[in-house]
């Protein structure tokens, strides 16, 4: 067993028959030569990707995953993965890589080659970095205009907003923002002032007793590891709520996390400069749940 990981997979249609998928799928050293000169995901970002936890041996919300992937090639004009193959791949590299720590298992689907016959798609796994500090301690966000209005991803769906595409050098820019401003994340905002996401993460607030987060749309992802935390809140007996959130609602609220799948849920400690009350014990107990899953 060994990290890193890698896999490459010959797509198969979406509704192939094929049960058995071993043959599609190749075992490659990861520093060795894999994709061509003229393959689209490194052309122009043009594929997608989803990127879940495996624990101790446990992949963690497969099937969310996998839908949210099948959306995002609809949304893409992409073929449909074929979710049997998926879930098959996922299953052949949890078998091969080190059953106990935290890994990030990466899978992605590309256009392939231009002009080519079929797409690309690969799966990588790594050895997940440490979180347990940021867990513990929190961060300091500041919210960035994502320069949309609200309701653009209906307006324009060529943006393709609500697909997870490889396209992340914007998320990437509005991070190295934040720590220009002495921050270490950000939450994106519309032009009109409601809370969509962060650039790697989902975004739940405690307002008014109640855990409430932006309703999924064409702009903003559904977060697998946030539904997995309003799954274990609503088995609390809280109130979950999916809507719309201001930000005068979000600097009221009397909590906050960002969450997501390898990081899990991180308390917001300050925001846009401001010190941001923080609930740990709740942040405890719910990477507690998080980690503690088989599925």
């Amino acid at each position: 067993m060994r990290l890193p990981f890698t896999l490459l997979i010959d797509p198969v249609p979406a509704d192939s028959l094929q049960k058995n998928f071993d043959d599609t799928f190749h075992e490659m050293e990861s520093s060795a030569p894999a994709l061509r000169v003229g393959e689209l995901s490194t052309q122009r970002g043009d594929g997608i990707f989803e990127t879940l936890a495996v624990v101790d041996g446990h992949p963690q919300e497969v099937e969310p995953h996998i839908s949210r992937l099948r959306n995002s090639a609809l949304i893409c004009d992409l073929p449909v993965p074929n979710a049997e193959q998926w879930r098959a791949a996922i299953a052949y590299a949890v078998a091969r890589v080190p059953q106990r720590g935290e890994i990030a298992l990466k899978f992605v689907l590309s256009r392939g080659v231009e002009h080519g016959p079929a797409p690309t798609a690969w799966l990588h796994a790594v050895a997940a970095a440490d979180f347990s500090a940021v867990r513990a301690t929190g961060v300091r966000v500041v919210t960035l205009d994502r320069g949309y209005p609200r309701g653009v991803a209906e307006k324009a769906p060529w943006l393709l907003m609500g697909a997870k595409t490889l396209s992340y050098a914007v998320n990437m820019a509005a991070i190295r923002e934040a720590h220009r401003r002495g921050a270490d994340d950000t939450i994106f905002l519309t032009t009109d002032g409601f809370v969509m996401e962060g650039p790697t993460s989902s975004v739940v607030l405690r307002s008014n007793g109640a855990y409430v987060t932006p309703a999924p749309s064409g702009a903003i992802l559904h977060g697998t590891t946030q539904q997995s935390m309003f799954e274990y809140l609503s088995g609390q007996g809280a109130s979950v709520e999916y809507r719309d959130v201001t930000l005068d609602e979000l600097r009221q609220a009397d909590a906050a996390w960002l969450v997501s799948s390898v990081r899990l849920a991180v308390s917001v400690v300050a925001l846009d400069g401001e010190p941001f009350p923080a609930d740990q014990p709740v942040t405890d107990a719910l990477n507690s749940y998080l980690l503690a899953r088989t599925a």
